[in-house]
């Protein structure tokens, strides 16, 4: 068991106890486990009581880690599990309702599903409630809506293994084949629906009785075809989809099974389309087939029939940012706020991945719930960090801050504290139930703010979570052009936000990007990839990417912007 699935039963544990009206010492005792072990660096899976206890974890706890390591689980646990109604547990990933509500809910109109739940908003049975309202209930009905339309969904990141993982299966297994990933993973989308791969052999009967072998799926042979293995994740449900070809072939299937319906559709100078071109010729590679088209070779993740083909044509394709091309790490959090890691720590692994310098951008004060720095924090913290860059030099952080974006637009702290840090990452986080008008003008007041160097995460979404505050998007990046305001890509897997859609506009109109990882740890980092992959299919390049400045070019930008205020 990872540090994060006992995390989670954790967390499970303190909810089903405050759904049970548990005694509220012990509600926030196992709330106080999920902090300490969220930061917690070492391995949890191995460890013996007596080394638990050494780490500070109370006995009660340590045995139940204990318990989980065994068993999979808890006797607590177990025993809230079974004294809950499943539809009742499932209520709890319902966002804006919490334990306490979920439980007048039950106990109150005897509701034990969700479908349940849905009937007795659209009847007002929850907005009679005492605590409830309207709002709550048109609130629960988009929720739940939002929930069932993204079932058998996954983020990238998480549909990724799953991928690398069938590949290497049919690599290693023996059997002479070709294979590679394609559909939605191959051209990098945030949420995918299906995980595909395309399979060059003539051994396709050996294979596919491989896959059926396997436990962690299940065989649809209803659905399948001689060509194709179709099944599903047991998991998550997700889709999975095989498809077969002679190795002859093989090019010609994974071009058509890794570009959208729009880019197939192109028509060449003959007013032949890519989809006919690649089903009646075979090929040697994708790039011979663009090159026989009279097409710029175009990256998989670029496929979308977006913007690209008419590059591709006029020779005009961008040479796109790569891993390699990022100098430094902006965003990041430490312990200082809400992080797992010191600022030492993060300092030290950033310098070790080959990076120039790291942009520590901590929680601001009003963000209380994150432990958001005070006036004198600040100051400890801009202390540590001048230490640390003589320690370190040439790596160098840089003073930052993530600042909340308050109700009316303004930033969190006075002036004279802004104008302590070198950098400020505007982001919003509480008060997200806007509409279009609010939000945007909000988002614009924080852009026009001098101080303003980055704009945070700017929709606020969690994908397959939480849909984003509507915000005129136009509007927004126009006033970051006026005002010299970078734009971020938040890499994390569950933000990608800015959405790829909206940062060609912002590329176009000559907006530095900045693909920044949210790091609340040291392995945060690595997220960065998820977030380079937004940018390239957007068609970004090194030279818009504002931390692919090196050192020397970012301190020069920091100071061109300092000097305007």
């Amino acid at each position: 068991m990872t540090n994060k699935e006992i995390v989670k039963q954790f967390k499970l544990a303190s909810s089903l106890l405050e759904l049970h009206g548990a005694n509220p010492f012990k509600i926030r005792a196992f709330g106080s486990i999920v902090f300490v072990l969220e930061r917690m660096e070492e391995a949890l899976e191995e460890k013996t009581l007596e080394e638990l206890i050494a780490l500070d974890i109370k006995k009660g706890m340590a045995e139940k880690i204990i318990e989980i390591n065994h068993l999979g689980s808890f006797a607590e646990l177990n025993e809230l599990v079974e004294n809950t109604p499943a539809g009742v547990i499932e209520m709890l990933d319902i966002k804006g309702i919490g334990a306490k509500k979920i439980k007048t809910i039950w106990k109150e109109l005897g509701i034990e599903t969700i479908q349940e739940l849905l009937e007795a908003c659209k009847a007002h049975q929850i907005s009679q409630l005492k605590g409830f309202g309207a709002k709550t209930e048109d609130l629960i009905i988009e929720q739940i809506e939002y929930i069932r339309s993204n079932a058998h969904k996954l983020r990238y990141a998480d549909a990724e293994p799953f991928g690398i993982k069938l590949k290497e299966l049919i690599e290693n297994s023996g059997v002479k084949s070709k294979v590679e990933i394609s559909g939605q993973l191959r051209r990098s989308l945030e949420v995918v629906n299906k995980i595909q791969l395309v399979v060059g052999s003539a051994n396709i009967d050996e294979i596919k009785k491989i896959l059926s072998g396997e436990k962690w799926m299940t065989y649809e042979e209803l659905i399948s075809g001689p060509f194709s293995w179709k099944g599903t994740v047991n998991e998550n449900g997700v889709s999975v989809e095989i498809k077969f070809a002679s190795e002859e072939n093989f090019t010609s299937q994974l071009f058509l099974n890794s570009a959208s319906a729009a880019h197939l559709a192109y028509l060449n100078h003959q007013g032949k389309s890519l989809r006919s071109q690649a089903e009646l010729n075979t090929w040697e590679s994708e790039e011979k087939l663009y090159e026989a088209n009279e097409l710029q070779f175009i990256p998989s993740e670029m496929r979308e029939g977006f913007f690209e083909l008419e590059q591709a044509k006029n020779k005009t394709l961008p040479k796109l940012v790569e891993l390699g091309d990022l100098k430094g790490i902006l965003h990041n959090h430490s312990t200082y706020s809400d992080g797992k890691h010191s600022l030492e720590e993060m300092a030290k692994y950033c310098k070790e991945l080959g990076y120039e310098y790291l942009g520590i951008s901590d929680h601001s004060v009003s963000a209380f719930y994150a432990n958001g720095l005070d006036e004198d924090r600040i100051v400890k913290q801009h202390a540590e960090i001048n230490e640390l860059n003589q320690k370190l030099a040439p790596f160098k952080i840089f003073k930052g801050i993530e600042s909340d974006i308050l109700n009316d637009g303004s930033l969190d702290y006075p002036e004279e504290v802004l104008k302590t840090f070198d950098f400020i990452v505007a982001s919003i986080h509480s008060n997200l139930n806007m509409n279009m008008e609010k939000a945007t003008e909000r988002l614009i007041k924080a852009i026009e703010n001098p101080y303003t160097t980055i704009l945070g995460h700017p929709t606020g979404r969690l994908l397959l979570k939480r849909e984003g505050y509507p915000i005129d998007h136009k509007a927004v990046i126009d006033a970051c052009a006026k005002h010299n305001v970078a734009i971020e890509i938040n890499a994390n897997p569950w933000r990608l936000d800015l959405d790829w859609r909206w940062v060609k506009y912002a590329i176009d109109q000559n907006i530095m990007i900045s693909i920044n990882p949210d790091a609340h740890e040291k392995d945060g980092y690595h997220d960065m990839k998820y977030g380079l992959l937004v940018g390239r299919k957007a068609g970004l390049t090194k030279e818009m990417t504002l931390n692919a400045l090196n050192l020397g070019e970012f301190e020069n930008y920091l100071e061109k912007k300092l000097k305007k205020l």
